[in-house]
């Protein structure tokens, strides 16, 4: 948004020409609507694209919960299915895409369009940022390119932010799943326990409250790691008993994924 507006505006209007009778909205976060606002209003001009602000909510990213909050309700996931290109926004068919998309239907559009993505990088380094690289590339050759392959012991948290699951360097020469997202840690540095009470405090405030397995569960992760940690390490199974359940009966991906930091923490850094 910062840097190819136009070009996400592009693919916007060819997705509009190929769907007839469609409108766009673009949802962004507090901080990305008040920084792009003006500049996205003067591209769309008459085009049948609205701006929408999302409200502070984590929950209310995920692409049902996201069609609630434009509809004015409660930002919580549906049931799916019916899935949103079956009944999405005002019971309409829906798309739902991330920006990223459509800057590179853009780019497919011109002719420019080379097999890469984004991939952004956070942490203990020094390069931190948003490259562009392409999609084949494993997670070392990214950090290898990016100069950001860190000159102490670490590992990292890749493909989907906070939900992300832990690799160690050994594990590295694979392609990003998911989310383009890379956390580098200083493994001398990083307290693996706090690490792990800050997931569980960030799900537990974040979840929406809606299914029964993902209140209590994340509650229950968040109860059992402000405990001593020998006592937690010394009783994993409850976490396992717990993790297992999220993963097969939660609503939405949030309580399914939420286990991934936490289990790959647990079985490559204690």
């Amino acid at each position: 948004m910062e840097k190819y507006p136009q070009e996400v505006i592009n693919g916007l209007k060819i997705a509009l020409k190929t769907i007839h009778h469609s409108q766009a909205y673009i949802y962004l976060n507090k901080d990305y609507f008040q920084l792009f606002k003006k500049t996205l209003e003067g591209l769309i001009g008459n085009l049948p694209i609205k701006l929408f602000e999302k409200p502070f909510s984590y929950i209310a990213g995920e692409e049902t919960s996201l069609l609630n909050t434009i509809e004015g309700k409660r930002p919580e996931p549906r049931i799916k299915p019916p899935y949103p290109t079956q009944i999405g926004l005002f019971g309409k068919p829906t798309l739902v895409n991330n920006i990223e998309t459509f800057y590179w239907v853009s780019k497919i559009d011109q002719g420019e369009y080379q097999g890469n993505r984004f991939y952004s990088i956070e942490g203990d380094t020094k390069n931190r940022g948003v490259f562009e690289l392409p999609e084949t590339d494993t997670i070392k050759q990214i950090l290898e390119k990016t100069d950001n392959i860190p000159p102490f012991p670490y590992f990292v948290q890749v493909g989907g932010g906070a939900c992300g699951a832990i690799m160690l360097p050994n594990e590295l020469n694979q392609p990003i799943k998911g989310a383009g997202s890379i956390i580098v840690f200083d493994k001398n540095k990083t307290d693996v326990y706090q690490l792990m009470r800050g997931w569980a405090k960030f799900f537990h405030q974040n979840n929406c409250n809606q299914c029964s397995p993902c209140r209590e569960g994340l509650y229950r992760i968040f109860e059992l790691m402000g405990q001593d940690k020998e006592k937690v390490l010394s009783e994993k199974t409850k976490l396992y008993d717990i993790f297992a359940a999220l993963e097969k009966t939660s609503l939405c991906p949030l309580g399914r994924l939420a286990t991934a930091p936490f289990k790959t923490a647990l079985q490559k850094l204690f």
